[in-house]
């Protein structure tokens, strides 16, 4: 279960999208998740959806990761699709209960919001699999730079996230080393009601918490021990250059906008 995860994972290789700079990933990233709203008709979801599919083909990942990256999500997805179609008014009436009407508008708008979702998951997903964690961590410390001007500690904000990113597998391996030995004892995290199985997971928690934080204080006395005094002056081993391919996107990026533009009212 736990194997699946994708939060910090990284699959190596060396398609178009691993050679990108990492901001250009994480700035393109959150621009699509901006610009998906423009869409709002057929077509444009269309023209996101075979942008989506020509950007997971270039990465050369097999389709399977992606479907991960949403499966955990997909209860809340089909929740948010059922309450948009069961209370969205407008057009022809299909079926129709008390206060609860299922419309025309309401499928439409069911079928935008599950399209809308699953994109966004996928070029979330994209970005994740192909930047290492520790890049992630450079890319944001450098697109947030400015904000240090006005006393925001940007340096110290990245060196949280990249360590964050860091422990994720391991935390993650020793999580499911403690559920093979609860298991061992005769546990069964999947038995009974909802309530029963979130008690199962307590034995989990606990001893996970105590080795987060006794990590968590190693770490600190080896940075100490070494003389770590935060940001300033340091040099960086993993110099961020922008390349060819960047400007490549950013050109694509920005056609996409205008494309979604000019269709969203056709």
């Amino acid at each position: 279960m736990l194997d699946k995860l994708l939060l910090g994972r990284y699959l190596q290789g060396d398609s178009f999208v691993h050679q990108l700079d990492p901001r250009t990933k994480f700035i393109s990233t959150f621009v699509f998740i901006i610009i998906i709203f423009l869409a709002n008709n057929w077509l444009t979801y269309l023209i996101l959806a075979i942008f989506t599919l020509v950007a997971l083909l270039a990465s050369k990942i097999p389709m399977k990761f992606f479907w991960n990256g949403v499966k955990p999500l997909l209860w809340v997805i089909l929740f948010t699709v059922v309450l948009q179609m069961l209370f969205t008014t407008g057009g022809d009436v299909y079926f129709e209960w008390g206060f609860i009407k299922v419309t025309s508008f309401g499928v439409i708008n069911a079928v935008y919001i599950f399209l809308r979702f699953v994109l966004i998951i996928f070029i979330s997903t994209l970005m994740t699999l192909t930047t290492p964690p520790l890049q992630i961590a450079d890319a944001m410390e450098s697109i947030m730079k400015p904000l240090g001007k006005i006393g925001v500690p940007v340096h110290e904000i990245a060196l949280m996230l990249s360590i964050a990113l860091r422990f994720v597998p391991t935390l993650m391996d020793e999580a499911q080393k403690i559920m093979n030995a609860q298991r061992a004892r005769g546990v069964d995290f999947g038995e009974g009601n909802l309530f029963e199985q979130m008690k199962a997971i307590i034995p989990i928690l606990i001893p996970l918490f105590v080795s987060s934080f006794n990590r968590a204080e190693d770490l600190a006395t080896a940075m100490e021990a070494r003389g770590y005094q935060g940001g300033t002056g340091r040099t960086k081993y993993r110099v961020l250059t922008y390349g060819k391919k960047d400007g490549v996107t950013a050109l694509t990026l920005v056609v996409l906008t205008i494309a979604l533009v000019v269709f969203r009212g056709q």
